[in-house]
């Protein structure tokens, strides 16, 4: 693509000329390899882009070749004080290009071979072999890009900000480039002196709007303003880079005259002024930007082009204070402008007739900044998930019903309600979730998962897990006129979205980023199970006094099956007894890892058991329903997993002393117990796995990012060639897995459970195995941090190795494997 630079060349205007045989007289000395030949030509024009510092081409022939340098020099004319810093625009670019042995920066800049000369007697600077292709204005990322080059464009831009960034000022000389606390602070107590100091007169009066906004911005200073950070550019935006050419990398980026150091996410928030307001017409209103009209193709979102920042330079997640860093931005925006309609009414204003419209922008920016300051929400709690996942979850076939990845469109858009019902509700409430959980109440529910869980019913978000064909049984059993439920219409609501358990593979997944999110929409273990148990095998009344409840989230439920006195993983084993009493069944006997039982909520324990000791051995098994406040039922102790108590949800360790319960409570008769545990044990435990597929993907964010923002042995951990094996290989163990977790899922669906259960034991054998490796690596990126409380990592990685076991044994599942091949073989 041609150099779009050029087209905005004209002949130097007449308020801004100068001599030009001294400018060449003296280049020729003082700037290396600037031809001397009194044979040379020299040509200068003028950009006609630049509003603050005058910026000019300087062609020089010599031979048939020909060099270009770019010379910038302050107005003529009367100058706001400190404006127009070009001086300083000289001292930071030479300390970037003198100081490379920074570890990891600015080898764009070396490509790109700046060298800025400060020539005092023409108050300018000289920028050396300007080559590359400037994004002047977002009309050329709009119409003359091909969408993939936009995204590449704009990925890089966000990647080299975080670099300029990371800089060590001190290392380079510039650790007294300026002020580092309170740079907010100064910088709106800056630009409203700027501002006053433009207006005022009759020609120009003052905006009060202006001045309000600036007591609002005073107001709302981030606590974080208070600590220095490091380079601030003061004007970086993407018509402010130069790129290669061919390539989609920077090369140079332009405009340093207000460099100084201070809050760098001031930088960011310029940067994406174009989302908020249209840039490039006269009447810059906040609809105009990308975020409410039409991001062209390829471009990122706001989002996610924070995102891409936020992973390179280890940044928090701006949301709770993106107000004010765009306001800030649009503040000193109008202040910029006033400035420049200023100069054009004194006649000294670089821009020509573009100068004339800045006095009315800088109100309608003012105009803008109030609305964006009105919106509820301007930013999702939580960054987006990354490209890798998101990608994936991209390659559908546009309006069919059927893609290459994703069953239907509509799974692609339940997952995307799911996704961001996650990014505003799920992720932030995680460390109040935690601090309850660790706190002496934690045996009681944190009142905002109440509210989150009618929130997810609204959005359509629950009870997503039910498989089709069981909600059509339920439907057949309790939606008949007598029916309680039919009367509210809530069955429809209640009964899931009618998925396979394919598509709900795509959404568990989602749920498993979070040990918090699946209880949220109704779909956490043991409920699932439970739940899936009583809809398959229970008859109308059990479906009504419990089924329908635990649909409703009213309740919450136990699975009571494990024993701390045999290998209860082969449920032969088993010694609990349920014997008849005439009308009733008494139950004895010690279960332990009854998940659930410690939750508040739970009203029902689904408790297996042998009700005939001397029959065949897997005849000798039944399930039974036992309320929880049955006399007998003593919950003896939470249990701990790797020094989680799970609370308030919880591992309970239970006696059953001469329970009775009402005989009608047995689950399908006599001697099924072993049948309805092999049922339960497809879809439920299944779902496992799907979770372990976002827990994985979560380690796999969590990993990436704390690789690219610290630096260990000179460079950041994401260049280590150690540590690229590593997230190669858990890259490649995640998306096998994945694969197979669907398959078994697909299986599920078309050949039920029995002929799909050596495809599920792979499943189940592969999912922790994998999430364990990339859980481990994730913590060992992040050293003792990952080891501690302070992210969720640990409690993932003590959940996915708990599902080698608590899922069956990986011994049991390799059997089941084994012995079908075996089977294969022989046939």
């Amino acid at each position: 693509m041609a150099n779009r630079t050029y087209d905005l060349l004209g002949q130097v205007q007449a308020a801004h000329q100068f001599d030009h045989d001294s400018l060449f007289r003296y280049a020729s000395v003082h700037v290396p390899g600037f031809p001397s030949s009194a044979a040379s030509t020299f040509t200068v024009k003028q950009f006609g882009h630049g509003q603050s510092n005058p910026t000019f081409l300087l062609e020089v022939g010599n031979g048939g070749s020909v060099k270009r340098y770019v010379l910038r020099k302050k107005p003529p004319g009367k100058l706001l004080q400190s404006a127009h810093a070009v001086d300083r625009e000289y001292q930071v670019l030479r300390a970037l290009g003198e100081h490379t042995e920074v570890p990891g920066a600015f080898s764009w800049i070396l490509s790109f071979r700046y060298i800025y000369i400060y020539i005092y007697n023409f108050d300018c600077v000289v920028e050396y072999e300007l080559e590359g292709l400037n994004i002047c204005a977002h009309r050329v990322l709009i119409q003359g890009l091909a969408p993939e080059r936009r995204e590449a464009i704009y990925r890089e831009t966000a990647k080299v900000l975080a670099a300029l960034h990371s800089v060590d000022v001190d290392a380079i000389g510039l650790g007294k480039y300026g002020r580092r606390d309170n740079y907010c602070k100064r910088q709106v107590e800056r630009w409203t002196k700027q501002y006053i100091a433009s207006t005022g007169d009759n020609r120009y009066p003052s905006n009060p709007k202006m001045l309000e906004l600036a007591h609002w911005l005073q107001q709302h200073i981030p606590s974080e303003d208070s600590s220095g950070e490091g380079i601030v550019h003061g004007d970086f935006r993407i018509d402010n880079v130069v790129f290669h050419p061919i390539e989609d990398r920077v090369i140079g980026i332009l405009d340093w005259e207000l460099s100084t150091l201070g809050n760098q996410m001031t930088d960011v928030a310029y940067s994406c002024l174009a989302y908020i307001v249209d840039i490039n017409h006269e009447n810059q209103q906040v609809g105009k930007g990308f975020e409410l009209t039409r991001i062209p193709e390829g471009i990122p979102s706001q989002a996610e082009y924070l995102a891409e920042y936020c992973a390179a330079s280890g940044k928090p997640w701006p949301a709770a204070v993106w107000k004010f860093y765009i306001s800030l931005a649009m503040f000193r925006g109008a202040a910029i402008l006033a400035g420049i309609y200023s100069r054009w009414l004194m006649g000294n204003a670089s821009g020509g007739e573009r100068a004339q419209n800045a006095g009315k922008q800088a109100n309608d920016l003012v105009d803008s900044a109030w609305a964006y300051i009105a919106r509820k929400s301007v930013l999702p709690n939580h960054p987006p998930p990354d490209p890798i996942a998101r990608d994936y979850m991209k390659q559908f076939d546009g309006g069919n019903e059927s893609g290459r990845f994703v069953p239907s469109v509509k799974v692609l858009k339940l997952r995307n309600k799911l996704i961001k019902f996650m990014e505003d509700h799920i992720y932030p409430m995680e460390n109040e979730f935690y601090k309850l959980a660790q706190s002496s109440s934690r045996w009681t529910v944190h009142p905002e998962e109440e509210s989150l869980k009618e929130l997810a019913k609204k959005e359509g978000l629950w009870n997503l897990w039910i498989p089709f064909d069981s909600a059509e049984r339920a439907k057949k059993l309790l939606f008949d006129e007598s029916s309680r439920m039919v009367s509210n219409g809530e069955h429809d609501q209640f009964l899931g979205a009618g998925l396979s358990n394919l598509e709900y593979g795509y959404l568990c997944e989602i749920m498993g980023r979070s040990v918090w999110a699946p209880q949220v929409f109704n779909c956490g273990a043991p409920d699932t199970g439970n739940m899936e148990v009583l809809l398959r095998y229970g008859n109308k009344e059990q479906l009504l006094e419990w089924l329908v409840p635990l649909l409703q989230g009213k309740i919450r439920s136990g699975f009571a099956m494990t024993e701390p006195q045999v290998a209860s993983s082969d449920a032969t084993n088993i010694e609990c007894s349920i014997k008849r009493e005439g009308d009733s069944y008494i139950i004895n006997g010690r279960k332990w890892w009854t998940s659930g039982a410690m939750d508040p909520r739970c009203k029902v324990l689904i408790v297996m058991g042998k009700t005939d000791f001397i029959a065949a051995n897997h005849k000798q098994q039944s399930m039974i329903l036992v309320d929880i406040q049955t006399p007998g039922v003593h919950i003896k102790r939470p249990l701990m997993v790797f020094g989680f108590d799970d609370a308030p949800h919880g591992h309970a360790e239970v006696v059953f002393d001469n329970v009775r319960v009402p005989a009608k409570n047995i689950l399908l008769g006599e001697g099924r117990g072993f049948e309805i545990a092999q049922g339960r044990l497809g879809p439920g435990r299944l779902h496992h796995c799907m979770r372990l597929i976002g827990a994985s993907e979560r380690g796999m964010q969590m990993m990436v990012q704390r690789a690219l923002s610290r630096k260990a042995f000179g460079k950041l951990i994401a260049e280590h060639g150690s540590f690229r094996s590593d997230v190669a290989k858990c890259r490649i163990e995640l998306e096998k897995t994945r694969l197979l977790v669907l398959e078994a899922a697909d299986q599920l669906d078309r050949l039920g459970n029995k002929k799909a259960r050596g495809t599920i034991a792979m499943a189940k054998v592969a999912a922790p195995n994998m999430a364990l490796m990339v859980l481990d690596t994730a913590m060992q990126v992040h050293g003792a941090a990952g080891v501690s409380s302070d992210t969720v990592l640990a409690h993932l990685w003590a959940t996915s190795r708990t599902l080698r076991i608590a899922d069956g044994p990986d011994e049991v599942h390799l059997g089941t494997i084994a012995k079908l091949e075996l089977r294969r073989a022989k046939l």
